[in-house]
């Protein structure tokens, strides 16, 4: 009733400029207070009134698009949009930069991108000068949408129309580079605001340092950092990002510990960051320190960080530890569950592995495809064909999830590796998709395990059509000829390999001893090879290994030399050299903790067995399968890797 009468006296009054603007506040005053208190139907009601169109100011549209806006509600604001676009009257607000940027907002925002350009391209001919802030507008609605090139197209149709852009284009544009890798536009940006007269905000600087650290330009991070006049929390975590891409964590650490002497503190996504760089190199050390400073702070760790801490541990080797994070966490996702899984399965404690996962099926927490990957990836590296098969039926059966192409890799490896290679190539015939690389080249491995010349011959041709530049393929199949003893086939398999510019992945082992991440090449070394420490520890070692019953086993050495050069081949890989030079340059009784790129061979398997028992050390090797944890002459692993 009360809007029925405001209406009618609008509608009978014929009014001087004083009288119209009492008369318009009111009307304006109750659509803001509708559209802020969320009442968007009955705002939309007095905005569409044709006879009232004239008497809306700006401010009531555009309050009314932001909560529109806010509240993803894209039938209000469509309804308006096209009661403008039929309106002569009011046809012209849709050429006003404030009302033409929130309709492309919103469309935007709810995903409707042709309806947010049509809005960003109607009567723009006629507008004139178009702002910059109509260009970004339809610029962001491409980047949230992963629409980064087309978003780029916009900021060059801005420059093409000669709209002066500022930071806020800068910025769009920059983290539009960043997404696509496009470091040659984003340098252009670059230049453009060296160009302008404008002094960089904050934002602009950190996009900058995004695109560098994306793109991997670590020079020009550097160079960004050193001009830049401030610098707050979000630029510090660019440049810890920077180094841990280029894995100096040690870098990362002192960036951090410089944040903290600065009186900057710290953010979650520092830590998040440098313990992700410590689990990718085990640097156990640096990710205790770490832990320390979350332990110290006032305030309590957000989830995403007590994950990355429950990964760090589980990827330094240090099963005990992770537990005691995961049972202390107040609140846990199922991100937490899968880690804790995920640990115990890498370091060969399945059976603990599937206590975790019932656990967290009674606590109420869905199982999902992570979950599955890590169990059946266990299964298959401690041989438990049975155990597998069965979760591996559960996942569609019980908990309704459906298989994909990482899960049928980690079923064909757990049949290929304990023998039933035929039973694994029926399961690839059967799938419900087209097998990827990944799950050939495990029936590849399963051939080498167990002798397969011709299948591997037929499953390396499909291979090098899929991935014709994965070297690990080539030496695959040159490693199942070379024990097979058809070496003309291996000298056919390398000239290939050269022909086709493809080289042989190295061997290299790394470790943490202090503050310094050690790097050992298998075949290198050879100045510490040479020094009187190496051979005096050298010498004792292999003395007493003998006299214990250690023989070297060359099987593993696939080149056609001779005995005492196989001999000399084995002793050189890296994770040797790697241990060698732990036990010369760390404390007696302490772990050795080495990280490697590759499998360990089977002779170096058996060597760290005698090591381990000899030196009374515990070994912790992480290759590229799994943790395998040497103590008193055995292995965590079962010697089934």
């Amino acid at each position: 009733m009360a809007i029925s009468c405001l209406c009618l006296s609008t509608a009978n009054l014929t009014i001087n400029p004083i009288n119209k603007h009492h008369i318009q506040s009111p009307l304006n005053s109750t659509l803001k207070s509708l559209s802020k208190s969320g009442k968007l139907d009955e705002a939309l009601t007095l905005l569409l009134q044709p006879h009232l169109s004239k008497t809306h100011n700006l401010d009531s549209y555009a309050t009314f698009l932001h909560t529109c806006i806010s509240r993803k509600s894209i039938h209000h604001g469509r309804t308006l949009y096209l009661h403008l676009l039929e309106s002569k009257d009011a046809e012209n607000l849709l050429k006003n930069p404030i009302l033409k940027s929130k309709f492309i907002t919103l469309f935007s925002a709810c995903g409707r991108l042709d309806e947010a350009n049509r809005a960003f391209r109607h009567g723009i001919e006629d507008m004139g000068y178009v702002p910059e802030s109509v260009f970004v507008a339809m610029a962001i609605g491409f980047s949230k949408n992963g629409k980064f090139r087309e978003a780029l197209l916009v900021y060059c149709d801005m420059l093409s129309l000669g709209v002066e852009t500022g930071n806020f284009a800068f910025s769009v544009a920059l983290k539009a580079c960043s997404s696509v890798l496009n470091l040659r536009i984003g340098k252009a940006v670059h230049a453009q605001i060296l160009k302008n007269g404008e002094e960089p905000d904050q934002v602009v600087y950190n996009a900058l340092l995004k695109l560098y650290t994306e793109c991997g330009s670590f020079e020009d991070v550097a160079k960004v950092f050193d001009v830049m006049p401030e610098r707050n929390i979000a630029t510090w975590n660019s440049l810890l990002s920077c180094f841990v891409k280029k894995d100096k964590v040690f870098e990362s650490l002192e960036t951090f510990r410089k944040m903290q002497r600065g009186k900057l503190g710290f953010s979650w996504v520092s830590l998040t960051t440098i313990l992700a760089a410590c689990a990718r190199l085990t640097a156990l050390y640096i990710g205790k320190e770490v832990h320390g400073q979350i332990v110290k702070s006032t305030e309590c760790p957000d989830i995403l960080v007590q994950n990355s801490l429950l990964d760090m541990y589980a990827k330094c080797g240090m099963t005990e530890y992770c537990r005691e994070v995961f049972k202390g966490m107040k609140s846990k996702d199922i991100t937490s569950w899968n880690t804790m899984i995920n640990c115990y399965a890498i370091n060969g404690f399945m059976e603990e592995a599937m206590e975790t996962f019932e656990e967290m099926i009674k606590a109420g927490y869905k199982a999902d495809e992570v979950t599955f990957i890590s169990l059946l990836s266990g299964c298959s590296h401690t041989g438990m064909v049975s155990e597998g098969q069965t979760l591996f039926n559960k996942m569609r059966s019980v908990f309704r999830i459906n298989p994909n192409l990482e899960h049928y890799a980690c079923l064909v490896d757990l049949l290929g590796r304990t023998g039933r290679v035929e039973d694994a190539l029926e399961v690839v015939k059967k799938m419900p998709m087209k097998p990827s690389g990944s799950i050939w080249g495990s029936l590849l491995n399963s051939c080498r395990l167990h002798g397969y010349v011709l299948l591997a011959e037929a499953i390396a041709k499909k291979l090098f059509e899929i991935e014709p530049t994965n070297p690990g393929n080539y030496v695959m199949l040159s490693n199942i000829y070379a024990n097979a003893g058809m070496w003309d086939e291996v000298k056919l398999i390398r000239e290939l390999m050269e022909k086709r510019g493809i080289k042989k992945q190295a061997g290299c082992s790394w470790l943490q001893i202090k503050d310094r991440i050690h790097n050992f090449v298998a075949g290198g070394g050879f100045e510490f090879r040479n020094s009187n420490e190496y051979r005096r520890v050298w010498d004792e070692l292999s003395k007493e290994m003998e006299r214990l019953g250690y023989k070297p086993d060359t099987g593993d050495v696939l080149h056609d030399i001779d005995e005492a050069m196989k001999v000399e081949w084995v002793c050189g890989h890296s994770e040797r050299l790697a241990t060698v030079f732990a036990l010369i340059h760390t404390g007696y009784g302490l772990p050795i903790r080495i990280t490697k790129n590759l499998r360990v061979c089977g002779d170096c398997h058996t060597w760290m067995k005698y090591v381990s028992e000899v030196s009374r050390r515990k070994i912790i090797v992480r290759d590229t399968n799994r943790f395998h944890h040497f103590e008193k002459g055995k292995c965590s692993c079962n010697d089934f890797w």
